[in-house]
C-alpha cells in the first residue's frame, strides 16, 4: 500500500520552510491553536482576495502575520482602512482582546503571476465549480492557461465529489502536462487543496504545480 504524502512537508527543511516561525515550551499547544484559527479566519474572510498563504512569525513581544495575496488592493481598502479592520477583528476574534504587552503587525504581499501558485488556481477552480460551471472545461482551460507560463515545468489537477449533480461521488484527474516528479526532495512542486461547496454536496480540487528544480 501506497502512502500518501504532503508535498510540502515532504520537503520541509529541503526545499521548503515553516509558515509559521516560532519556538515555545510552555505555550506550544496554545499558539499552534492560534495559528490555525489565524489561518481559517483569514482564509474565509479574504476569499476575494485570492490568498496564497499567510505566515506567523513571533518572537516575544511581537506577532508578525503577512498575507501574500494577489489582490492587496481589496485587503488594503482605501487609505489603509481595510488592514486595520482586519487587525481588529483578529484581535478581538483570536486573540480574545488579550495583547497586552503584544505587537501585533499585518504585512500584506502581492504575489506576482498568480497563475502559477497552486492555491490560487484550486480556488479559482473552486469557485468556477460553485457557479455551476461544467467541471470538465475549467479543468481542461485552467491547466492550459498554468503550463503556458514558462516557470512552470508540469502540472496535474484533480477533482472529486458529486461531480456534475450524479449520486455516486467520483474521482477524476486530467493527466499530467509536463513533468512531475513527486519523489525528488529537489523538486519544487507547489500543491493545494481547497473545498468547493455546491448545492449538490463538497467537491475537492487538488492542485500540483511543478516549477523545476531547486540547488540550494
Amino acid at each position: 500500500m501506497s502512502h500518501k504524502v504532503h508535498p510540502r512537508a515532504f520537503r520541509l527543511g529541503y526545499t521548503t520552510d515553516w509558515k509559521s516561525r516560532w519556538f515555545a515550551r510552555k505555550k506550544y499547544k496554545e499558539y499552534l491553536k492560534q495559528d490555525y484559527e489565524l489561518r481559517e479566519f483569514i482564509m474565509a474572510e479574504l476569499k476575494q482576495a485570492a490568498v496564497k498563504e499567510v505566515e506567523i512569525k513571533r518572537s516575544a513581544n511581537s506577532v508578525n502575520i503577512i498575507i501574500h495575496a494577489a489582490r492587496p488592493g481589496i485587503i488594503i481598502g482605501r487609505g489603509g482602512t481595510g488592514v486595520q479592520e482586519i487587525k481588529k477583528e483578529i484581535i478581538r476574534k483570536i486573540f480574545k482582546g488579550q495583547t497586552k504587552g503584544l505587537d501585533i503587525k499585518l504585512d500584506i504581499e502581492e504575489v506576482k503571476k498568480p497563475e502559477t501558485h497552486a492555491r490560487i488556481i484550486a480556488q479559482s477552480i473552486a469557485e468556477q465549480l460553485e457557479r455551476r460551471r461544467p467541471f470538465r472545461r475549467v479543468m481542461k482551460q485552467t491547466l492550459d492557461r498554468i503550463v503556458q507560463n514558462s516557470e512552470v515545468k508540469g502540472a496535474k489537477i484533480c477533482i472529486a465529489g458529486r461531480l456534475g449533480g450524479t449520486e455516486m461521488a467520483r474521482k477524476e484527474c486530467t493527466p499530467i502536462k509536463g513533468q512531475l516528479p513527486l519523489q525528488s526532495l529537489r523538486a519544487d512542486i507547489d500543491y493545494a487543496l481547497v473545498n468547493a461547496y455546491t448545492t449538490y454536496g463538497v467537491i475537492g480540487v487538488k492542485v500540483w504545480v511543478y516549477k523545476g528544480e531547486k540547488f540550494e
